[in-house]
């Protein structure tokens, strides 16, 4: 409940959208006793599989709303002795209820199970927080995950006050008046491993590192005369507050290592960081993205699984680079979302391609794209692009007034043959309809209107937010073999920020359900219409934006891939000799 007293990323709005919300005194919105705020430590780390999470001591439910943004599918509960915080709470996730948990039972059904439970700086409020996390766990599902974030007792701070007779109780923080217990590292371990559970991880959260450090060797002469190293001294007590994760069984570890390529109009996001970020709830998971050079094994003899974004192997250079992270005891998998096309258009012959052939196996994010990549590579994955996270709607303000966001790579071919009607629209409806434009300053040009905005390439916040700031996202495609093999992801960026999509059939007529989720437009004169009729229905436009995001929602989001993906680098691994055998006749000159 006491969140570290600073300014945070991830923090929620005030109850309500009230216009004179109480804050504290860094502006966190505040809930009763306490700021209201999604702790990114613990959001980051609630597993994406779970279908039931109670969150303990919830206050207003940001951190399950922030939650329920990655994963809408689960059923998130809280629990808070506030009827105030409960009220909140109830406005935003699935239910909440008033408990006190030292003497009651959870309110809820829970006939199914619990898959993660939350503590997020409360057990040291309670008299006894041994006998309710024993309680509690009786309820966890056996793959279940329990989350606790705790203040750390041997901040330095604490031992500063102590050492000038300070130690005087506050509202909040470190020494909130209401702390009854009082943990270090090593104790809330033991504590956990008390309740029958198994420690996967844990995560430091230092706040003003340098201040401790200034601190730590200040005590320098202090702590050498009694012993202590002061390295091992700056890590305990340099963090303010320590996230644990802790399960009931938990599935044998596996190192997923992955590159990127620069994160270049979102490619990189969407196919590697996000992923990554998502999988990394995952407490089996040991994640991280780093260059090719530093995929070295953490565990000796443990399972390890590189993956390589979107690699271009050739020759021997490029056997040697595979070849390299096999004696460094890894699968090696590409991950390609291209046809190879792309590469052979770009003096690249598929005869001295090796990126699909000289690797264990490939995954990519359409059905069309497998059934090309089969031909080099059988082992193949489809994992088809999906959201992280819906956006909070900010567009449809204005009903007289709507934005077109265009944001694409490479797309002159598709958006030519448009332009005429496009800028026949502009000119007669004029201040009406404005257009943002990301990276393509050749369609920002071509545009006759004064109403209109160019953005260069950004990162990919920066172009989401963009994006959600629109009414209508444009995306022409022309019938090519190489746009065949393309996503949806624009739609689902659009749908995830609620902004309707107005989109050519390739691609997109497998996803828009015509006059439902989107509108489609197969030539310029039907685009003309189907603008118009946006343009002049803003409330019917705002209809099919909704329910897009509705329909991502339901289906489209990462959360749904986590396990589907974990299970396929396990099952890798599990297979891994017959794997590399078959890589070997495919490619013996990468064994030569």
């Amino acid at each position: 409940m006491d969140d570290v007293a600073t300014a945070h990323e991830g923090q929620t709005a005030g109850p309500a959208g009230e216009e004179a919300v109480r804050r504290d005194q860094h502006g966190l919105a505040m809930v009763g006793a306490y700021p209201d705020f999604a702790n990114p430590d613990l959001v980051e780390t609630m597993p994406l599989t779970a279908r039931t999470l109670i969150d303990i001591g919830c206050g207003g439910g940001a951190i399950g709303a922030a939650y329920l943004r990655r994963n809408p599918r689960a059923r998130m509960l809280g629990v808070d002795i506030d009827p105030g915080s409960i009220e909140v709470a109830r406005t935003r996730l699935t239910e909440a209820a008033v408990c006190d948990v030292q003497t009651e039972a959870f309110p809820f059904d829970l006939s199914e199970g619990v898959d993660c439970l939350v503590y997020g700086d409360v057990l040291e409020h309670l008299a006894d927080p041994w006998a309710v996390l024993a309680r509690h766990v009786e309820v966890l599902n056996p793959d279940g995950t329990v989350l606790v974030c705790f203040p750390n007792v041997e901040h330095w701070s604490i031992t500063y006050r102590l050492l000038k007779g300070s130690f005087d109780y506050e509202d909040a923080g470190l020494l909130d008046r209401t702390h009854l217990r009082w943990f270090t590292p090593r104790t809330m371990g033991a504590a956990l491993e008390r309740a029958g559970l198994t420690v996967c991880d844990v995560r430091p959260r230092p706040v003003d590192p340098t201040e401790a450090a200034r601190f730590v060797e200040a005590m320098g002469p202090a702590l050498g005369a009694l012993g202590i190293d002061t390295g091992d001294y700056l890590n305990r007590a340099a963090p303010i507050q320590f996230v644990w994760r802790a399960k009931k069984q938990p599935r044998p570890r596996l190192v997923l290592g992955a590159t990127m390529l620069p994160p270049v109009g979102g490619v990189s996001d969407a196919r590697v960081i996000e992923p990554v970020r998502a999988m990394a709830t995952d407490a089996s998971l040991l994640t991280s993205i780093r260059p090719e050079s530093e995929l070295t094994p953490i565990f000796e003899g443990g399972a390890q699984v590189a993956v390589l974004h979107r690699p271009l192997l050739l020759g021997e250079p490029g056997l040697a680079r595979v070849r390299e992270l096999i004696r460094r005891g890894y699968v090696v998998v590409s991950e390609f979302d291209d046809h190879p096309g792309f590469l052979e258009a770009r003096g690249v012959s598929q005869a001295d391609l090796l990126t699909f052939t000289a690797v264990h196996a490939v995954q990519t994010s359409t059905e069309a794209l497998a059934a090309v990549l089969c031909g080099f590579n059988p082992e193949i994955a489809v994992f088809p692009n999906a959201v992280a996270e819906l956006q909070t709607p900010v567009n449809f303000a204005d009903p007289e007034r709507m934005t077109l966001f265009f944001g694409a790579l490479n797309r002159e071919e598709d958006w030519a043959p448009y332009m005429p009607v496009l800028n026949e629209v502009l000119r007669a409806v004029g201040a009406r309809l404005a257009v943002t434009v990301v990276h393509d300053r050749g369609f920002f040009d071509a545009l006759d209107t004064t109403e209109k905005t160019f953005v260069p390439t950004c990162d990919y916040p920066t172009y989401r937010g963009l994006l959600a700031q629109s009414e209508i996202s444009f995306m022409p495609l022309q019938d090519t073999v190489f746009n065949q093999a393309k996503s949806d992801l624009k739609f689902l960026e659009a749908s995830a920020a609620r902004v309707v999509s107005l989109c050519s059939p390739v691609v997109y007529e497998a996803s828009v359900r015509e006059g439902e989720t989107g509108l489609l437009f197969r030539s310029p004169d039907h685009l003309r219409m189907q603008l118009l009729r946006l343009l002049a229905y803003p409330d019917a436009a705002r209809r099919l934006a909704e329910a897009a995001r509705a329909e991502v929602s339901a289906g489209r989001m990462l959360a749904y891939q986590v396990r589907a993906r974990t299970d396929w680098y396990h099952a890798l691994w599990a297979r891994r000799e017959e794997l590399t055998e078959a890589l070997r006749a495919r490619v013996p000159a990468l064994f030569a």
